[in-house]
């Protein structure tokens, strides 16, 4: 098959394009601007005879059809993935987001791709009290991000629907693991975390830490895509481990994993964050045959390896 992996440079793209390389009859092409991506993230692979690297954006129509042509699957991972980001520039999230996706359901119509699978985010279900979240409650989102995602599902089911493109979204909830930055300022925490244990620095926590999380383990996130292009399914799916954990609980299983007594540090609550999140993840149970392979410690400790082994550049 021959698959093309937008922001496949980026934490979760590298990691779906490394599995994918797997299958040597694969051809894989990577799509990556280098905004967030890092080619340090595919250079153990990247010299795979199956990969090929193209730097590009995804708000360039004429490039997506070029590299699109006779392309089988599309996994669209490309976007500015961050809250705070997006509170801060949202013009820069609605250009790379939306505009950046609609090009991408563009050139894969017109290219007869065979399906667009689409990073989306559980953040569009903003802090609605009900829990678990279900996909077929009244999305609420709180941040220029979250917009930016629920449309990008819109979209996607419009192309589905009115075009016959084949698409699914998936709703990521809070991924980690090996290959995420935690040196950006709009970092996800448990990189963070683990950096600032690894220097003998205290956890830093945004608000009073009761805030609670569903966490995916990345390996998780690979298998969902895999498992979401390769079904008939289409529509809306939770992508999750299905338990949550708080915050300040969070930090002290990495503080004991990595076996560093610190006293966390708190800070104000940032803008656009919920408060709570966990995913009923019964639908893509049974529509994908998607099941978790790892708790958030068996996640933790393979994360917490990475970053021993080989810090990011």
């Amino acid at each position: 098959m021959k698959i093309v992996i937008t922001g496949g440079a980026g934490f979760i793209g590298s990691n779906i394009a490394e599995e994918l390389s797997k299958e040597k009859d694969n051809e894989i092409i990577i799509v990556d601007d280098l905004s967030t991506g890092k080619m340090a993230n595919i250079r153990k692979f990247n010299r795979s005879t199956n990969i090929n690297f193209v730097r590009g954006s995804i708000t360039d129509l004429n490039l997506l059809k070029g590299v699109f042509k006779d392309t089988d699957y599309v996994f669209h991972q490309a976007a500015i993935p961050s809250v705070p980001r997006s509170v801060k520039d949202p013009i820069a999230s609605n250009n790379a987001n939306i505009n950046g996706t609609l090009n991408v359901l563009v050139a894969a119509k017109d290219c007869d791709v065979k399906k667009v699978v689409y990073a989306s985010s559980s953040s569009v279900y903003g802090d609605t009290p009900e829990l678990p979240k279900r996909e077929d409650m009244t999305p609420n989102p709180l941040s220029p991000y979250a917009v930016t995602k629920l449309l990008g599902e819109y979209y996607c089911n419009v192309f589905n629907d009115i075009y016959g493109l084949k698409t699914v979204s998936l709703r990521y909830f809070n991924v980690y693991g090996p290959r995420q930055d935690p040196y950006s300022d709009y970092a996800a925490v448990i990189p963070k975390f683990i950096n600032r244990v690894s220097e003998n620095k205290p956890p830093v926590i945004y608000g009073d830490g009761e805030q609670t999380r569903d966490f995916t383990f990345v390996k998780d996130v690979v298998k969902a895509n895999v498992l979401a292009a390769k079904s008939d399914a289409g529509g809306v799916y939770n992508i999750a481990n299905g338990n949550r954990i708080s915050i300040n609980e969070l930090a002290n299983m990495i503080m004991k994993l990595m076996g560093n007594n610190l006293t966390p540090m708190h800070e104000d609550p940032r803008e656009g964050d919920v408060k709570h999140s966990l995913a009923d993840i019964s639908r893509a149970k049974k529509n994908l045959g998607y099941e978790p392979m790892y708790n958030l410690e068996e996640g933790l400790r393979e994360t917490i390896k990475w970053f021993d082994l080989g810090k990011p550049v």
